[in-house]
């Protein structure tokens, strides 16, 4: 397959769990009327909380819960790979969620699961965010195969570590559902992104929260798909909506033959 359909759902999530996962199941029918055939929804797609601490009073039971229903359901209404950006999900800690990405496949199946490893921690005025306080760190890079090749698996703050994306090997695709802070966004996101499909000669999804949510924090938008030459195909800035765009593998067949970077590795592998 050379070209195959993917999409970034931008959303200002807000306190209601069911008002989002309308909000997002519109999102997801544009894009399949668009032709995606992965959509990607961001971080917190579900729930963006006055409180960190409201996250863990909704989190859910593994296979059980009304944001994963909601994917699966959407998956297999589609006929689309549906990837839940963030989900918080039981820990063995009360006090704690895990912050998991789940991946649905065509049929409604879950397909893959990713904790998030990376735990946002910034200070800023009056910016103070620390996710480890509510949120248990993951151990494993995960990935999954799609039509368009192998999907590596990573949740916002990831994007800044890149060794976690060396170890997915081979990927066509790397998917960064986000809720990147406007402070730190507009500093590092789109040299990040970018950087991340440089390195990797492959290409990267990013859905990202935009605007003002309960309590007054700001978050940056900006989604997009960068190409393996780190070229922006398709982006938006600012606002809800739908951000499609192809996953070509002429394109990352030719990056690949004219700078066979990869192949010149040296160091650990």
């Amino acid at each position: 397959m050379n070209g195959y359909r993917v999409a970034a759902i931008q959303m200002t999530s807000g306190s209601g769990v069911e008002a989002n996962l309308a909000a997002a199941g519109a999102l997801i029918a544009q894009a399949a009327t668009e032709g995606a055939r992965l959509v990607l929804l961001p971080e917190n797609f579900g729930l963006m909380a006055l409180s960190a601490r409201d996250k863990v009073a909704a989190r859910e039971r593994d296979g059980d819960g009304a944001q994963q229903a909601f994917l699966a359901r959407m998956a297999r209404e589609h006929g689309q790979y549906v990837i839940g950006g963030s989900v918080p999900l039981e820990s063995d800690d009360p006090a704690r969620t895990r912050q998991s990405l789940l991946v649905y496949g065509p049929q409604g199946e879950r397909v893959a699961r990713y904790d998030k490893i990376h735990l946002f921690r910034f200070t800023a005025g009056d910016e103070d965010y620390d996710e480890a306080k509510t949120i248990v760190a993951g151990s494993a890079p995960a990935t999954f195969d799609a039509p368009c090749g192998r999907v590596g698996l990573s949740i916002c703050y990831d994007l800044r570590f890149p060794e976690l994306y060396r170890t997915f090997g081979d990927i066509a695709l790397i998917v960064v559902p986000a809720a990147f802070t406007a402070r730190t966004g507009r500093a590092h996101w789109e040299t990040l992104l970018r950087a991340r499909a440089i390195e990797n000669q492959c290409y990267v999804l990013a859905a990202a929260q935009t605007g003002e949510h309960p309590g007054g924090r700001r978050t940056f938008g900006h989604s997009m798909l960068v190409d393996p030459w780190g070229d922006i195909v398709a982006s938006q800035a600012e606002g809800a909506g739908v951000v499609v765009g192809t996953v070509e593998r002429d394109r990352l067949d030719d990056v690949r033959a004219r700078l066979p970077a990869l192949s010149h590795r040296t160091l650990a592998r």
